[in-house]
C-alpha cells in the first residue's frame, strides 16, 4: 500500500499547461538518440555537464528558467528540447 504524506495523489493531480507553450524534441533523430543514451548512462543528469546536481537533472533548471521567459525561443543546453515562442 502506498502512503502519501503531504502530497497530492497522482490520480488527483491536474496538469496545468500553458496552451501556448510548445516544447518539442530536437528534429534530428540521431541527436535525440545520443542524448537520451547519455541521460540513461548518467542517471538522468544532463550528459553535457560534469557536475551531477539536482539543477542538472533533465529537464535542467536552466531550461526550466528559459521556459518561464515568454520571449525565449531555442534549445536547452544539451539540445534535446526546443521551446518555440
Amino acid at each position: 500500500m502506498l502512503v502519501y504524506q503531504n502530497t497530492v495523489k497522482p490520480e488527483q493531480r491536474k496538469r496545468q499547461r500553458d496552451p501556448h507553450l510548445k516544447i518539442t524534441l530536437n528534429p534530428d533523430p540521431e541527436m535525440v538518440r545520443v542524448i537520451k543514451q547519455g541521460l540513461k548512462d548518467s542517471g538522468g543528469y544532463c550528459p553535457c555537464r560534469l557536475d551531477r546536481t539536482e539543477e542538472y537533472k533533465c529537464m535542467c533548471q536552466e531550461f526550466r528558467d528559459q521556459i518561464a521567459d515568454p520571449d525565449y525561443e531555442g534549445f536547452c543546453h544539451c539540445m534535446l528540447y526546443y521551446k518555440e515562442k
